[in-house]
């Protein structure tokens, strides 16, 4: 009987001792899962911010490339810049010297201005006497205007180019306006009609009379009335009041002038 109890009591021991060791190795088992999971959420937060920081450095690797672009870029454009301020300062060094030479030409035409104009003055009061007020009058406009200061240099000498122009293109058109003209002490009006400088002759409004400048004496003077037509015709010409054909005109030669 106490061999049975013996033997119970053994077999109550061992099954006590592996039901002891089964929890314990249930329980060590759960904490290594446990612990496992904990790694494994700690290695998923840890690889999470490694991809962060892998995304941020690929971020700051763009940015840095793109900032190293802008970096050249710069340097491109600040040597464009060095080169186009070298040219300027060029052109500023060539404009102030142009600026001197302008004064100095400035000095030196203002008298060749004045001597011009008053070459035109002599010219027109020398030459046949057609347009005097008119032709007189620019020459007035250009001393006036010489005395300016509003006026550049470049448009002075400009307007008295223009008026020897203007003069020399009176050597090449024919023209007729009513005048007043002193004969034989006596004023009249009459139609003057312009053969460029060859001929210079008058007719009355009536057609009555008709004359000439004479250049040898320097005064106008009467001619036959052979030319009373052909200068009638002439006037209406020059007015646009015919179509241009020949004309029998006085002339007076070089010979004859003298």
């Amino acid at each position: 009987m106490n061999k049975y109890l013996g033997r119970v009591f053994a077999i109550a021991l061992a099954f006590g001792l592996s039901l002891n060791s089964g929890t314990v190795v249930a329980s060590t088992l759960a904490d290594i899962f446990q612990v496992a999971e904990q790694m494994n959420a700690a290695a998923r937060r840890s690889q999470a911010q490694v991809d962060a920081l892998t995304e941020d450095t690929r971020k700051l690797l763009g940015e840095y490339k793109t900032v190293l672009k802008e970096i050249e870029g710069l340097r491109v454009y600040n040597r464009q810049l060095e080169k186009q301020i070298a040219n300027q300062e060029k052109e500023m060094s060539q404009l102030a010297q142009s600026i001197d030479d302008v004064t100095v030409i400035e000095r030196q035409i203002t008298p060749l201005m004045l001597r011009m104009i008053d070459g035109i003055e002599q010219f027109v009061e020398l030459d046949t006497p057609f347009l005097l007020e008119e032709r007189r009058a620019r020459v007035e406009r250009l001393r006036e205007t010489m005395d300016r200061a509003d006026v550049a240099v470049s448009e002075k000498f400009s307007q008295v180019l223009r008026a020897f122009q203007i003069e020399n293109e009176y050597g090449r058109t024919m023209e007729a306006y009513s005048d007043t003209i002193t004969l034989n002490g006596v004023e009249r009006k009459v139609d003057v009609l312009k053969v460029g400088r060859i001929a210079l002759v008058y007719q009355t409004p009536d057609g009555a009379e008709t004359g000439m400048w004479n250049p040898s004496i320097k005064d106008w003077e009467q001619v036959d009335d052979s030319y009373q037509s052909s200068i009638k015709q002439g006037i209406r010409m020059a007015r646009q009041q015919a179509s241009i054909d020949m004309l029998g005109i006085p002339v007076f030669g070089a010979g004859d002038a003298q």
